[in-house]
Formats: structure tokens, C-alpha cells, sequence
């Protein structure tokens, strides 16, 4: 029996609804792990050239641990895991919240703050350490000399790449559907057990990834011809 196409019943009616919901989980998740990536990157490679020896250490250890682990793994350890390595009263809020979203958002932040961190060491690295030494030299202590001079010039060359960080973090959070997040990738598989139009949700579901990506990767170029350009 040959098979029937049916593109209207996976973009309308109820499991439409489902694309439209499983989309919402997805951006709101994302755009929760990169604020947080950026936050926690940002603050991992500044102590990592703090010169205080555990910082550092610690630090590096942070960044070589969440690099080379699978994000899948990580997923799950923060899944199953959580109530033994956070705080009593930070897993009894979790409970509280949507366990399988933070768990998600936690593993997806952590994991890209790793890759984010080394990221903004190379724009760090980029500015002549002359400009350290001088805002030192000026009275600014280490961290004011990071957040006010050496920072705002390393975002500047690095935002191409962090954009595609940002871009890969989407991407990956397909997977916390592993864990029950009811993100586009977990409604497009609940769409294809109810109806068996498999290949109809995926493509559905991948055309809103693709989407998505294009975005991104114009909000790229649009900065590189207006931002970069300008401050060259």
C-alpha cells in the first residue's frame, strides 16, 4: 500500500498546536541557556586569568570536564543526579519548578558555557596585555580592569563566534527531550506515535530548526557588515 502524504494534519488542529507549543519550549529553553552560558562563560575564563592558583585550577577543570563529556551524558547526569550534587534547597525548588526543563537548561548551560569560555580567553588574548597592565596601572583593580576595558574589546571580536555557539545550543537542546522536555523535537516524536506521519513532523519540525538557524546566521552577517566594519 502506497504511502499517503499528509502535510495539513501535522500544521493544523491539535497537533499543530503541539508543533506551536513544542516550538515555544524550545526558544524559551534556549534563550534561558544562553543567557546563562554567557553569564557563567564569561565569569569561568575571567577567573581562569585571574592568577589565584584553585580559581584557575578549578576553573580549567570546569572547562576540560564539560568540554569532553558527551552533552547527552551530562543531560542525564543532571537528571538523575541533581539531588546528590546541588544543594537540599536548591533540588526541593527544582522539584517545585519543572524539574525536566531546569535539569535540561542546567546541562545545556553548562555544557556551552565550557566552549563560550574558551571562546572569550581567545578575544582576552587578543588585546594587547599593554592595556591590562595600564588600566592596573591607573588604580582599577584586576576585575574592574576586565569588566570596563579588556572585556568590551574581547566581546567585540568575538561575537561571530559566539554567535555560532548560540546556534549550536539551539540545536542541541533537541536533546533534552531524552528527559521529557516537551520541546519541538519531543512533539514532533509524540506526533509521529499518534498519527505514524513520521516523516511529515520531522520535516515540519527540522524546515522550524532550519529556520531558526537562518535567522541567526543573518543576525551574523548583519553585524559583520555594520558593527565590525564601523569599529575597524
Amino acid at each position: 500500500m502506497a504511502y499517503t502524504f499528509d502535510w495539513h494534519l501535522v500544521v493544523t488542529g491539535q497537533y499543530g498546536d503541539w508543533i506551536v507549543e513544542g516550538l515555544v519550549t524550545t526558544l524559551k529553553i534556549s534563550a534561558l541557556s544562553t543567557v546563562c552560558s554567557l553569564a557563567l562563560g564569561t565569569l569561568v575564563a575571567v577567573l581562569r586569568l585571574s592568577r589565584v592558583k584553585p580559581l584557575e585550577w578549578l576553573c580549567m577543570a570546569f572547562t576540560e570536564f564539560f568540554r569532553n563529556t558527551p552533552l547527552l551524558v551530562q543531560i542525564f547526569f543532571w537528571y538523575f543526579g541533581a539531588n546528590l550534587v546541588l544543594p537540599t534547597f536548591a533540588t526541593d525548588w527544582l522539584y517545585k519548578q519543572d524539574f525536566e526543563f531546569a535539569a535540561g537548561a542546567i546541562a545545556l548551560t553548562v555544557y556551552t558555557a565550557a566552549f563560550i569560555a574558551e571562546d572569550i580567553r581567545s578575544g582576552i588574548f587578543a588585546i594587547p596585555k599593554t592595556q591590562l597592565e595600564a588600566s592596573r596601572a591607573c588604580g582599577l583593580s584586576f576585575m574592574q580592569a576586565m569588566g570596563y576595558v579588556i572585556l568590551p574589546q574581547a566581546f567585540r571580536i568575538i561575537v561571530p563566534p559566539l554567535i555560532s555557539q548560540f546556534l549550536n545550543l539551539i540545536k542541541n537542546s533537541s536533546l533534552v527531550m531524552t528527559i521529557g522536555v516537551m520541546d519541538l523535537t519531543y512533539m514532533a516524536r509524540q506526533i509521529e506515535s499518534y498519527t505514524f506521519h513520521g516523516f511529515e513532523a520531522f520535516t515540519v519540525a527540522t524546515a522550524i530548526y532550519l529556520v531558526i538557524s537562518i535567522i541567526v546566521s543573518a543576525g551574523i552577517q548583519i553585524y559583520n557588515r555594520r558593527v565590525l566594519h564601523v569599529t575597524r
